[in-house]
C-alpha cells in the first residue's frame, strides 16, 4: 500500500469484516489503494466498485488495476452526492481521506449508507493534523513539511480534524458505532516514511495554494534533507494521527 497508513487501513478493513465474498464500494477511490486492498480481502467471490470524481485518478487505478489481476472490479465517474441509480446495494462502503472534503459530512454518510444492506457495514479512515508534530527535539523542516501538506488541504477547504469527527458523522447519519481507533505514524532515524513522496504529489495543489513556492521546497532534495535531519537529531517523530471507525446499518 502506498499513501497514508497501509497497514492501518488493511488492519481497519480486515477488523470490520472486509472478507471473501463481500461486495464493496469504494468511495473516492482515488489511484486505487484502498480499492486494491479490498479486492485482495473479498476475492474471487467478491466484486469491488470504486468511483472517484477525477478522471485522471481513474485512469490511473484502471492501469493498475490491470496489471494486477484482478478481474472483479467497475470503475465508475461521479459525485457522492449522485451516485448512479442502477447502483445496487453492497455489503460495505469503504473511503480514505474521503469525508473530509464534503462540506457536510454527516449528510454524505447518510447519503452514502442508502446503498448498504441493512446490517452492512460502513468504513472510514480520516486524518487529524491538529495532534502532531511531536517531538523532543526541534525538527523544523519535518514540521514545516507537514504544514505544507495540511495547509494545502485547509485551504482547498478540507477538515483537518475529520478523524475526531468520524463518531459523530456515523451516529447523526443514524449508523450504529462499532468501533473507533487513532494510530499515529511515528519515524525514527532508522525508521523513514515517505513524507517527501507526499509532498511531491501534491506539489503543484501546495503551489497552487500558495502555502509555498517550489524553490522553498526544493524538492530533489527534500528526503535527503528530511533523513538528515533524524539523522543529526536522533530523535523520534511523530508526523501525522489516522482515526479510523467503522458502524453499521441498522437491520
Amino acid at each position: 500500500m502506498t499513501g497514508l497508513g497501509g497497514d492501518f487501513t488493511r488492519r481497519l478493513l480486515v477488523d470490520a469484516g472486509i472478507g471473501a465474498g463481500r461486495r464493496v464500494l469504494d468511495i473516492g477511490c482515488g489511484t486505487g489503494d484502498v480499492l486494491l486492498l479490498a479486492c485482495e480481502l473479498v476475492g474471487g467471490r467478491g466484486a469491488v466498485v470504486g468511483i472517484d470524481r477525477d478522471a485522471a485518478s481513474l485512469v490511473a487505478a484502471r492501469d493498475r488495476a490491470r496489471n494486477s489481476g484482478f478481474a472483479n472490479l467497475i470503475f465508475l465517474q461521479g459525485e457522492i452526492e449522485a451516485l448512479p441509480a442502477d447502483l445496487g446495494t453492497f455489503d460495505a462502503i469503504v473511503g480514505r481521506r474521503v469525508l473530509m472534503y464534503q462540506p457536510d459530512a454527516v449528510r454524505a454518510v447518510r447519503h452514502l449508507a442508502q446503498q448498504v444492506r441493512a446490517g452492512g457495514l460502513v468504513v472510514f479512515q480520516e486524518h487529524d493534523s491538529t495532534m502532531t508534530p511531536a517531538s523532543l527535539v526541534p525538527m523544523p523542516l519535518h514540521e514545516r513539511a507537514q504544514q505544507w501538506i495540511w495547509q494545502t488541504v485547509e485551504r482547498e477547504g478540507g477538515d483537518i480534524q475529520m478523524g475526531f469527527r468520524l463518531q459523530k458523522a456515523f451516529t447523526e447519519a443514524g449508523l450504529s458505532l462499532e468501533d473507533v481507533r487513532a494510530e499515529a505514524i511515528v519515524q525514527t532515524p532508522t525508521t523513514p516514511y515517505a513524507l517527501a513522496a507526499i509532498v511531491r504529489a501534491i506539489l503543484p495543489r501546495i503551489v497552487r495554494e500558495r502555502v509555498a513556492t517550489a524553490e522553498e521546497i526544493d524538492i530533489d532534495t527534500l528526503d535527503e534533507r528530511l533523513d538528515e535531519e533524524r539523522m543529526r537529531t536522533n530523535a523520534t517523530y511523530v508526523g501525522d494521527m489516522m482515526f479510523g471507525a467503522w458502524a453499521r446499518k441498522p437491520t
